[in-house]
Formats: C-alpha cells, structure tokens, sequence
C-alpha cells in the first residue's frame, strides 16, 4: 500500500514538472511579442526620372536614366527606420539627392516657346521625409499592416540656360531659382508573405496628396526579402514613385521608378 501511494505521489509530481516545463516556452514566447523590436535599413533607389519641373513661366521636360543621375549625383541619402511593439509600427523613410546640371529633355519659355539657340540645364535637390504609424491586422504565417502617414517633401529648383543668342529666359536673366516645400497626408497599406525558409515577398502602396499638399501622390513597391541572419535581411525590389505639385508656377510633375537594393538591421 504504502508503495502504491509513493508511486502515485511520484507520478503526481513527475505531471506537475512536465507540465512546468511545458509552459516554459510561452511565456517566453509571450513577452518577445510585446517587447520592442527595431530595425535600420540603409537602401540604394535605382530610379531614374521622368516628368515635367517648372519655375515662373519656364518649364522644362525630364527624362533622366539611371545612368544619367550617376553621372550627375552631386550627393544622395536613403533610409528606413521601423520600431515595432505589439501590433503597432513607427515607421520613418528618409530620401534625399542632388542632381547637378542635369539636361533636360526639352523645355518651354514664354508663350511655349524654346529656343534652338541653347540647353536648358535643370540643378534639382530633393528632400523626402515620411513618418507613419501602422497597425498589423494579421498577424499570422502573412502579416497585414494598415498605415496612416505624413510625407514631407521640399524641392529646390535651379533652371539654367546655355546660349549662344541673346538671354531669352524671363527678366532678361539666364537662370531661375525656386524652393517649394509641402505635406501631404497619406495612407497606405502593406503585405508580407514568405514564400520559403528565410524567403519572403513584400507588397506596399500608398495614396495620398488630396489636394492637401500636392494634387496627387502615390508609390508601389513589390519586392523579397532574404533574411540570411538573426540580425540581417537583403532586401530588392522595385519602387514607383509619383508626385503632382503645382503652386504659384512651380511645378514637380514627377516619377521616379526603378530597382531598389537595401540592408535591413534588426536589433
């Protein structure tokens, strides 16, 4: 008997530590969810650019590979940062680049005229700067993030004119300078499906503008993600991105689209 009790005591205590041990990894599963998670991604953007830039009466066409910019890139920046908790992201993405004496494709002057007698040269520096909130409303093997945000963007113009007849640009000048900065309230939506061990496809696109700012503003991204590592991921996709701003005579009708490379950082 007394044998009897002393094995069921022993298989009690043996259930009660298997259990224990069971529930060991939920709850260190459970605060990892919670806790903050970040991640840094410097990128390169491949884009080229196509579209109209104006400053006063005189408007110039663009239409630059991405060879052109290399060859014209005065300095450039891009960045992403994301911190996560829970089913809430901040996320920020910093663009910045100067293109100098960059040709332009065609151009108008007053009364839609140009000139045959010389070359408009476009010198354009581009700040782009949003910051957004998202909210996962899957969160399973495919997470869905919905997103609000506020892009920021500041244009510097320069249009300057070759010629070997008389100055034709107006006020009797050879070049014309402006500056144009706005917000634009966006919202957007993005998509992450892995499609194999480590392998994962990523979809984005935003709306935005409304008149708030630009007439109209939008992007598209499809891309893969590899994450290689605990901490590293690469990251390639493609990237189209469109703004409509006109105010005052400047205008930034412009897409810049292209393949884009980057390095994702976790910590």
């Amino acid at each position: 008997m007394w044998n009897i009790k002393m094995v069921l005591r022993g298989s009690v205590v043996a259930a009660a530590v298997l259990v224990e041990l069971a529930s060991m990894p939920a709850r260190a599963q459970s605060p990892a969810t919670d806790a903050w998670q970040f991640e840094f991604t410097p990128y390169i953007f491949g884009s080229s650019l196509s579209g109209t830039t104006g400053v006063g009466r005189v408007t110039a066409e663009v239409d630059a590979s991405f060879g052109d910019i290399v060859e014209n890139l005065d300095s450039g920046f891009m960045a992403m940062f994301e911190a996560r908790k829970g089913p809430w992201g901040f996320l920020f993405d910093g663009v910045y680049f100067k293109l100098k004496d960059q040709k332009t494709a065609s151009w108008q002057g007053p009364g839609g005229v140009g000139t045959a007698d010389g070359s408009l040269e476009a010198t354009m520096t581009e700040q782009i700067y949003q910051l957004a909130v998202s909210y996962r409303t899957l969160d399973s093997t495919s997470k869905l993030d919905l997103i609000g945000a506020a892009r920021y963007t500041q244009l510097d113009t320069d249009l300057n004119l070759a010629v070997t007849a008389p100055p034709v640009l107006p006020g009797g000048t050879r070049s014309l300078s402006a500056s144009e900065s706005w917000w634009d309230p966006v919202i957007g939506i993005r998509v992450t499906v892995p499609f194999a061990e480590q392998w994962s496809f990523v979809g984005y696109a935003d709306v935005g503008g409304f008149g708030a700012g630009s007439d109209v503003t939008y992007q598209a991204i499809a891309g893969v993600n590899w994450q290689f590592s605990k901490t590293f991921a690469a990251k390639v996709g493609y990237r189209y991105f469109y703004q409509d701003y006109e105010n005052d005579g400047f205008v930034w009708d412009m897409a810049a689209h292209g393949l884009y490379l980057g390095l994702g950082i976790g910590f």
